[in-house]
């Protein structure tokens, strides 16, 4: 149960809000902003998604950019609350094409009758695009393409950028639809190395999403690559003779949506599912396996001085040169007595930003791009207020690493088919398939 629901921007204002029991003070997103801008601001990293203040309860999620937030005075589980905030998201996202706030402001009137419909008096109704198009009748206003971020731009290169801003109810014009569907594979790492480069722990969470705009709800089939193993079975992940073989793809563990049917999958990996209307996870799973992680970052910090140090940062991109990173932001926490940094980057370097956080002692490092094969250096010189007497390595770092890799899968899971039962046989839709991976945290103690 919850008391309010709101949407902010990116500078703290009110796109959306809805209270439902008037439990809560109406000023709370003043609060809440205040209270998550200042807690970054202190030096203490970003704001829980789940905090007490002044006996309010507080629920938050961010996506696109934008903070999903929920409030209630009593006790609720906060996966719950936290699982509903990506859900509403996710319809919100599924009815209106893009998530972003130029979206959310032509569209109040679609997002606030969702809302009603999701949500009556704190209790949650349902969550289901599918169920939700019999009772919300508004039709979403489209937003034009030239506002989409860096995802949809890299989207509108590979297919048309009327299927990124697509609505799952709005139809072409001429009253058709166009018959399509989409299989994203998006992998988080997470990866540590010791200071000698070895790699200490390495984990993928990886979710295999599907976005449907098919007609009449085909069953369609889903094969993944044999090699897909699910348990260790007491063998180790070295252990290469093994019936596995070294080609197998070990999941830790795995779900999978409430829609799809195993009955083939012990046998061939094939999935069997009618898909609902909107986006959602086919199945989710872990791999502690290890792997070959996209990127080496070695740091090295050396005294030049009492009051003084030197520090080298180098990244390598260790996958093909066909493969372009971008978003990438190396951080590393510098000693609490740091002064000032000077920045001196390589000969030639391109979209490259430095900065020195004096609030919390961080020093970023943000490149544009990165080409697979290619070896990134930055080289930074910092001052210090008092003597750090031999102690710097232990003051500074960990050195941390956050990117993204379009059409890359460290893991290896990989969709070899999608089948579309149809009775018709010329019956033919589009088929899109994108995978990306992406960072939890790459870091180097």
């Amino acid at each position: 149960m919850i008391s309010q629901f709101f949407i902010l921007s990116q500078r703290g204002d009110s796109i959306v809000f809805r209270d439902y029991r008037g439990e809560v003070p109406k000023g709370s997103s003043e609060i809440f902003f205040r209270k998550v801008k200042f807690w970054k601001d202190d030096g203490e990293g970003d704001a829980p998604p789940v905090f007490n203040a002044d006996g309010v309860n507080y629920f938050h999620v961010k996506d696109a950019g934008l903070l999903f937030v929920a409030t209630t005075r009593v006790n609720v589980s906060p996966s719950l609350v936290l699982e509903l905030l990506r859900r509403i998201a996710r319809v919100v996202k599924d009815y209106l094409g893009v998530l972003n706030e130029d979206a959310l402001r032509k569209n109040f009137v679609l997002v606030y009758e969702l809302l009603d419909q999701i949500i009556d008096f704190g209790y949650v109704q349902t969550t289901s695009t599918e169920v939700l198009k019999s009772y919300v009748f508004n039709e979403p206003v489209v937003v034009d393409s030239s506002q989409l971020g860096p995802a949809g731009i890299f989207m509108a290169k590979r297919m048309p950028v009327t299927t990124i801003t697509k609505s799952v109810v709005a139809n072409e014009r001429g009253g058709r639809k166009r018959e399509e569907i989409f299989v994203d594979i998006i992998e988080k790492m997470s990866v540590t190395f010791s200071s000698s480069g070895y790699i200490l722990t390495s984990e993928i969470d990886g979710t295999i999403q599907l976005k449907s705009y098919l007609t009449g709800n085909p069953e369609i089939r889903l094969a993944l690559n044999e090699e897909v193993s699910i348990g260790r079975g007491g063998e180790s992940i070295y252990d290469y003779g093994s019936s596995l073989g070294s080609g197998a793809v070990i999941l830790d563990d795995c779900n999978f949506h409430e829609s799809v049917h195993l009955d083939s999958f012990d046998v061939d990996r094939t999935l069997t599912l009618v898909p609902t209307d909107g986006e959602f996870p086919v199945m989710n799973y872990r791999i502690t396996q290890e792997f070959k992680p996209p990127f080496r970052i070695n740091a090295l910090i050396e005294e030049a001085g009492p009051f003084k140090a030197e520090v080298t940062i180098k990244v390598r991109a260790d996958f093909p040169s066909s493969i372009i990173a971008d978003k990438i932001l190396v951080q590393i926490p510098l000693p609490t007595y740091t002064t000032r940094v000077s920045f001196e980057l390589e000969p030639g370097a391109v979209g490259n930003t430095t900065d020195f956080t004096e609030a919390n002692k961080r020093m970023e490092w943000g490149l544009k791009k990165i080409v697979g094969g290619s070896e990134h250096t930055l080289h930074a010189k910092l001052t210090f207020s008092q003597e750090s007497h031999g102690n710097i390595t232990k003051e500074a770092g960990p050195v941390s690493m956050t990117f993204t890799i379009p059409m890359f899968n460290a893991s290896r899971v990989q969709v070899k088919y999608l089948h579309i039962t149809k009775k018709l046989k010329s019956y033919n839709p589009y088929r899109w398939l994108v995978i990306v991976t992406c960072s939890f945290r790459e870091s180097s103690d």
